[in-house]
């Protein structure tokens, strides 16, 4: 028998036990509440004040600690057993069965024997193969945890590669859970092989929306946090995820291109919204920040991808579901549709049919053979080579870049950054060769209004789109798309008002960097529109701390100061009666909104039951943006789910709904590039 056969017997006989145990459990499965189709899992009011005097425990110890240690990292290795508990307490309906009920029960313990341990001098968890430690974000402030693994093999003197692991999906894996799983793991594929790597495991806000705001941050964040603590090597850390992992993995490899050393992406659903008949004009464009994986394809020439799913994979495979009696091959679709597009962008695949490497780009795409929704021994094996090849090499500058973009959010790849479009939401590209030792440049854009390249100490002459410029051996050179074509820009920064890097909208953009909730205290114009502004205030708070682990920053408006415009996205509640900072931005921006009347754009409402909801640059700190009456403007289900769709754009013109968290939508729509109200086509 060949290793490939002996390889697939192996996963066909894996298979069938994981069918086998999974059966088990079921029918071993607690049976009070959580099961099965019968009703939800509830906690007993004993488990529940048991549960309460562990964590006000640890919240007595972590004061304490705060004051006694000036490293607020080991503090907060403590305080995240509060948190848990507190946040347990605060949403008790995520605990999903008695077992989990009783893993919390451990995991407090657990913290109340590390806040001893740090009060008495000493802090035992640095140490060990399998670690769990915290760090606080700074997009909300809150603690958030992560599991460490070290190889055997691990010197502390020598930096280390490191492996980002995003799981899959986890709609009850609260904290309490996620330490506890990280603790006694309950392997379901074949081990990565030990490349002498440390493994970071990402908690990820639950699901994090797919791994989108608050659980996109999780990643960048959770390295940062673990570079501190351990010698990293920068030019390898790599990538990899599974199932909604995979998913949050294609998003973040392929909108991060430069980040990593390679990316191993598993499985993982693909968005077929943009295909549904009813979305509107300021909807369907936004689609292409988040959930079009197969658009950014190009972005795997600068990143070593490698794409895999079993061949019998029956998860569903996009979201919404396709017309049912559709044929598909689950989330195996999701590496075949990426496959395909390198594919149309010029990049032919080859090799075996479940083996396919491309010609001229560093990615691959595998398929488990008899495999379900996991990897096949074999494909592991072929996996960890790739970790393996690509981790040794380490990330080095390319001499060519080949780059596409759909928002200036994402608009980096080594030594290119696309600061301006001619056309946000529409494809740009940037394909850069540099040559002769660095010395010149040859450039081609699309939809590209101004282009910043570094590491131009060396050059001499760059040629975009034709046009050739002598420039100055520099670090750094910005160029401007001009009507008589590209120039070289001195300025640092655009002249007036641009839609530019984390400063282009839509409103939901405003909450992937830290932000600041204003409450009015100030005596309203219109009282209905005040209480539903403070209703969608509440929700907002609510959904981010029940689904992304963290309450948001929140200040009255009498409190916030000028450093705290400076350092955070103000999100204003209210109107400008009773919301001082409110009445401050619209006379900056000449918004013409008295106690009587709204005026936007073309049309006036009543400000009685109408308020403004929008994300703008703040007047009186340009860089950050300024939001209006609103937090993220996706659904709720969506906090817990794949995908998060923005709902209104740009701005949105709402009216009040008594009683009701969700105010109704009147019109919404896009600012253009120099953030001016347009008219929406059709209007």
């Amino acid at each position: 028998m060949s290793h490939a056969q002996r390889a697939l017997a192996y996963a066909r006989r894996v298979d069938a036990l994981a069918k086998i145990l999974l059966a088990l459990v079921l029918a071993l499965a607690p049976q009070r509440g959580g099961q099965r189709g019968g009703p939800p899992f509830e906690a007993r009011p004993e488990e529940l004040a048991a549960i309460k005097t562990k964590t006000e425990q640890i919240e007595a110890a972590v004061k304490e600690l705060k004051v006694k240690y000036r490293d607020l990292d080991q503090a907060g290795d403590v305080e995240v057993y509060a948190k848990a508990g507190r946040f347990l307490l605060e949403f008790p309906e995520l605990v999903a069965s008695q077992a989990a009920m009783d893993h919390a029960a451990t995991v407090l313990d657990q913290g109340i024997e590390r806040a001893r341990q740090l009060r008495d001098g000493s802090a035992p968890w640095y140490s060990g193969k399998k670690q769990i430690h915290a760090y606080y974000s700074e997009i909300d402030g809150s603690v958030q945890p992560y599991a460490v693994t070290l190889p055997d093999n691990y010197d502390p003197s020598k930096p280390a590669r490191l492996y980002v692991w995003m799981h899959g999906r986890q709609n009850n894996t609260i904290e309490t859970e996620f330490i506890f799983n990280q603790q006694n793991p309950r392997p379901a594929n074949p081990p990565v092989a030990d490349q002498g790597q440390i493994t970071l495991d990402l908690f990820g806000r639950v699901n994090g929306a797919g791994w989108h705001w608050a659980g996109e941050a999780d990643v960048f964040e959770g390295i940062a946090a673990v570079k501190k603590r351990f010698k990293i090597d920068d030019k390898r850390i790599l990538l990899r995820g599974f199932s909604m992992g995979g998913e949050g993995a294609w998003h973040i490899a392929l909108h991060h291109a430069d980040a990593f050393a390679a990316a191993e992406i598993g499985a993982g659903t693909w968005s077929r919204r943009a295909e549904l008949p009813d979305l509107k004009p300021y909807q369907y464009p936004v689609l292409r920040i988040w959930e079009n994986m197969e658009e950014w394809a190009l972005n795997g020439f600068n990143l070593p991808i490698a794409g895999h799913d079993g061949d019998r994979d029956t998860q569903v495979c996009c979201l919404p579901p396709p017309p049912q009696g559709t044929q598909t091959r689950g989330q195996l679709e999701s590496s075949l549709r990426v496959r395909a597009q390198l594919e149309r962008e010029g990049f032919r695949a080859v090799g075996e049919p479940n083996f396919l490497r491309l010609e001229g780009a560093p990615d691959m795409f595998l398929i488990s053979i008899d495999t379900a929704h996991g990897t096949s021994p074999l494909v592991r094996q072929r996996l960890d080579a790739f970790l393996k090849e690509w981790g040794d090499k380490g990330q080095v500058s390319p001499d060519q870049i080949r780059f596409v973009t759909y928002t200036t959010r994402y608009n980096r790849d080594y030594w290119v950054t696309v600061d301006a479009l001619e056309r946000h939401y529409e494809r740009s590209t940037v394909t850069a060769d540099r040559t002769e030792g660095g010395s010149k440049y040859d450039i081609a854009t699309r939809n590209v209004a101004r282009l910043t390249l570094r590491e131009m100490e060396n050059a001499r002459e760059v040629q975009i789109d034709g046009v050739k410029l002598k420039v100055k051996q520099v670090a750094e050179i910005t160029f401007d798309r001009t009507a008589e074509g590209w120039k070289v820009e001195p300025r640092p920064r655009w002249p007036g008002r641009r839609k530019t890097h984390a400063m282009q909208g839509p409103i939901d953009d405003a909450f992937l960097d830290p932000f600041l909730l204003v409450r009015p205290t100030g005596e309203p114009w219109n009282a209905a529109v005040n209480q539903q502004a403070l209703r969608s205030l509440t929700r907002f708070d609510r959904l981010w701390a029940k689904y992304f682990r963290g309450h948001p920053f929140v200040k009255d408006d009498k409190d916030v100061t000028e450093s705290d415009m400076q350092k955070y996205h103000v999100v204003l509640f209210g109107d400008p009666g009773s919301n001082r900072l409110m009445a401050r931005i619209i006379a900056q921006l000449k918004i013409k909104w008295t106690r009587e009347s709204l005026k936007w754009g073309d049309k006036t409402y009543t400000a009685a039951d109408h308020l403004l909801a929008f994300a703008h640059p703040n007047p009186l700190s340009p860089t950050k943006y300024v939001v209006f009456n609103t937090g993220l403007t996706i659904t709720d289900r969506e906090y817990n789910g794949d995908y998060g769709m923005p709902q209104w754009g740009d701005w949105a013109i709402v009216k009040v709904k008594d009683g009701a968290d969700v105010p109704e939508l009147v019109t919404a729509g896009l600012f253009d590039e120099q953030w001016r109200w347009v008219k929406e086509p059709g209007e």
